[in-house]
């Protein structure tokens, strides 16, 4: 088991479902679906900490095994402490190639709130 996979930690994938509302509109809630593990890394860089200040969402790179696709808009939620993040890039354009030792695929994501 590598590093990265020690660092993995319960995550939940968000399912987004609609309902009628009974007035002829619609009401829209998120809910837990399959759990996954994600390690995730906080960028610190100095652009990020520039974005940071003018207003944009603090940004993160999620790392999980190669059998998790996550594409943007998807959502996923942190059990440990209910922070959710939305993913802004593809997975299946970053994972390691079949001939390494690391079963790994990553995306980056910022942090989301549906309030």
């Amino acid at each position: 088991m590598s590093l990265v996979e020690k660092a993995m930690e319960k995550t939940y994938i968000i399912d987004k479902q609609t309902r009628p509302d009974g007035y002829g509109g619609f009401t829209t809630t998120y809910v837990e679906g399959a759990e996954i593990m994600v390690a995730y890394s906080f960028d610190t860089s100095t652009q990020a900490r520039i974005a940071a200040q003018e207003g944009i969402k603090n940004r993160y790179t999620l790392t999980t095994r190669k059998s998790v696709v996550l594409k943007f808009p998807d959502i996923v939620k942190r059990a440990s402490d209910g922070k959710m993040f939305q993913i802004t890039s593809d997975g299946t354009d970053n994972s390691t190639p079949n001939s390494a030792g690391l079963n790994l695929r990553q995306v980056e994501a910022e942090e989301w709130s549906y309030t």
